[in-house]
């Protein structure tokens, strides 16, 4: 790898992102005190799928939960009774394809989306859940696995050897859609909620179809990636080079931005999204993530 792809903010440091894990407690601890009894905040899905116990039938029961099964097997009627279910577990996608790999400020977007998916994924785990990580480059869909506290390191490790490989990758040939990427990952989250960290370039035909089904069927989310310049660029002639091409953009005084539609796109299909600044730093960023967890806790959704 080059020096220049070693830099911070172009290449992914994985001791940074281990830290992201301070900002998450003392984020936590933040949420706990604010709670009105001090719990841990989360999404309850109804009575939950799960079964806490089977037990001898008494008076009061709810009927519904009867358990035809053991009441035939014994010949008494029982129960059962079941855990309030929680959505604690969420699968993060990163985006690392070649638009991706573009910053003008502090850090490249990939890297920006790989700490926002970290710092969320931290913040699952601290509360007792369980995290998963992939990444999408040019050859689609890649998962790295499930894991909590001590398993979750060496995912980290993988995400960052995905990013050094995205660095490297020629950037010949078409770029893949994201949809092909989003719906191979569908099937490996399983029920669990997922997380698409992204800047929705390149998002593909089929991309809303597939991103309202999964909203459908489980919570989704969206982390929109953006750099301040494709935003609001100040006037000027910029020079640039990439792996494809070179050459020199020109932004005329007064010339106004294009409205950027990506956020009204997400929300007609379900998905709750938060623009994340590739700019800022990591810690601003683990803050914003501490915010948008609690705003859609409160059903107060963006």
């Amino acid at each position: 790898m080059s020096d220049i792809a070693r830099r911070p903010g172009v290449d992914l440091d994985v001791e940074a992102l281990m830290r992201l894990r301070l900002f998450a407690k003392s984020g936590a601890r933040r949420a706990a005190a604010a709670a009105p009894h001090g719990g841990l905040v989360g999404l309850r899905r109804g009575r939950g799928a799960e079964t806490y116990d089977v037990r001898p039938w008494s008076d009061g029961d709810d009927m519904r939960n009867l358990d035809r099964n053991v009441t035939a097997r014994t010949g008494a009627p029982h129960v059962r009774s079941f855990h309030d279910e929680r959505e604690c577990a969420v699968l993060y996608l990163v985006d690392f394809r070649t638009p991706m790999l573009f910053g003008t400020r502090r850090a490249f977007r990939s890297v920006a989306a790989a700490e926002s998916s970290v710092a969320s994924a931290w913040r699952v785990i601290d509360g007792g859940g369980r995290a998963g990580l992939a990444a999408i480059g040019r050859a689609g869909g890649r998962f790295f696995g499930w894991a909590t506290a001590r398993s979750f390191p060496p995912l980290l490790v993988a995400l960052a050897e995905a990013h050094r490989a995205a660095l490297e990758e020629s950037a010949e040939g078409v770029e893949p859609p994201l949809a092909a990427a989003l719906e191979e990952m569908e099937s490996v989250a399983g029920s669990s909620a997922m997380t698409l960290a992204t800047s929705l370039d390149a998002p593909g035909e089929a991309f809303d179809m597939i991103a309202e089904r999964i909203a459908r069927r489980r919570e989704f989310c969206v982390l929109l990636v953006a750099d301040r310049f494709e935003l609001a660029p100040p006037p000027g002639l910029y020079p640039f080079r990439t792996r494809g091409e070179a050459g020199a953009l020109r932004i005329a005084r007064g010339a106004a931005p294009a409205p950027d539609e990506r956020r009204a796109r997400l929300r007609r299909i379900g998905a709750h999204s938060l623009e994340i600044d590739a700019g800022c730093d990591a810690e601003t960023i683990a803050r914003a993530i501490e915010r948008f967890d609690l705003e859609r806790c409160d059903g107060r959704f963006v």
